[in-house]
């Protein structure tokens, strides 16, 4: 048999007092003297008392919870994210609800109506990969739940957004290969229907086209940024006719082994074909040569997203507001693509 569980009326019973003494003293009341509450709380704590937060939070109608759904959490820059996040709820009062997508749309929506019965006061969400439909967001707005999105973004007329511009950050990637001396640039990607990658791919057409070199379909592989992906696209780049002696790629992660793989194949880096990643992922700085990357602040992104999401929770900003909010990227030059020396 499961043991009872002990209530303030049990507390009340045994001290010969009210309920609502012990309630007020349970919850620090300047009303009740300091004795009073010492005597409470010493008995609530030798009875095992536990306070019932879900009913409180129900009477309320406020958790002090928000929810967060993210892709995936293997990964150091959701970690930073995240960090940035637990760093701005904390300090204002408010528990973070954490699950992972997974890059699936079905397993969105799961956490997603799992966020709404669990009665968060906000959501906070970066987009899975295949993710098509608002419709899981849909419910939250309908009870007047904040959401808001980050890094992989939906657009939608209530929702805030906190980013970088990927497109600015494409281009200037890509400027700096033709810079090097790179006229042949493949560009590695993810999928186009998210954001990041859609602006990313962007930058660079329009870095090419602005230098007068014609952007070849050819060259453009979509991948899921995979390890796998990486080696797959060093093999692609070896077995061209008139090879690449550039190469962007939208994730450190993937041009860290893809890098790997064209040095196993014979290729000197940077000297037959410079490398630019994507995130300052710590793998970085650890491959030789360092890797050149765009450095994506994502602590940052996390506390401004909290922050934003607290600021339209207490009123001081309207919800309606769709902006985004971009942040600072900066392109984080070398050994890689340093073809110049």
């Amino acid at each position: 048999m499961t043991e009872k569980e002990i209530t303030i009326y049990d507390i009340a019973k045994i001290l010969a007092i009210s309920p609502a003494t012990v309630s007020r003293a349970l919850n620090d009341h300047p009303a009740i003297n300091s004795q009073t509450k010492l005597s409470i709380l010493n008995k609530a704590q030798e009875l095992g008392y536990r306070s019932n937060t879900f009913a409180s939070n129900l009477r309320r109608k406020k958790t002090n919870t928000l929810g967060v759904i993210v892709p995936r959490l293997n990964s150091n820059f959701m970690s930073a994210v995240l960090a940035g996040m637990e760093e701005v709820a904390n300090n204002a009062g408010y528990n973070l609800l954490i699950s992972q997508s997974l890059e699936l749309e079905k397993k969105e929506k799961a956490n997603a109506r799992t966020m709404f019965a669990s009665r968060v006061d906000g959501l906070l969400a970066s987009i899975a990969y295949d993710t098509d439909s608002f419709e899981h967001f849909e419910m939250f707005l309908g009870k007047n739940v904040p959401v808001l999105f980050f890094d992989r973004v939906m657009e939608h007329p209530r929702c805030t957004s906190v980013i970088i511009d990927n497109v600015n950050a494409g281009y200037q990637a890509t400027s700096h290969l033709i810079s090097e001396g790179c006229r042949r640039i493949m560009h590695v990607t993810g999928d186009l229907r998210r954001n990041v990658y859609a602006g990313r791919l962007e930058g660079y057409r329009q870095a090419l086209r602005e230098k007068g070199l014609d952007p070849d379909e050819s060259l453009i592989m979509v991948t899921d940024l995979s390890l796998e992906a990486g080696r797959l696209a060093a093999d692609k780049l070896a077995s061209m006719d008139a090879r690449p002696d550039g190469i962007f790629i939208a994730n450190d992660l993937c041009a860290v082994t893809c890098m790997k793989a064209l040095k196993e194949k014979g290729y000197d880096i940077p000297a037959d074909i410079a490398v630019v990643g994507f995130n300052n992922d710590p793998v970085s700085q650890v491959i030789e040569p360092n890797l050149t990357t765009v450095f994506y602040p994502g602590y940052q992104m996390g506390k401004v997203a909290v922050k934003t999401m607290i600021n339209q929770l207490n009123g001081a900003q309207n919800i309606e507001i769709n902006d985004p909010i971009i942040l600072r990227s900066e392109l984080m030059i070398r050994g890689s693509s340093l073809k110049k020396g």
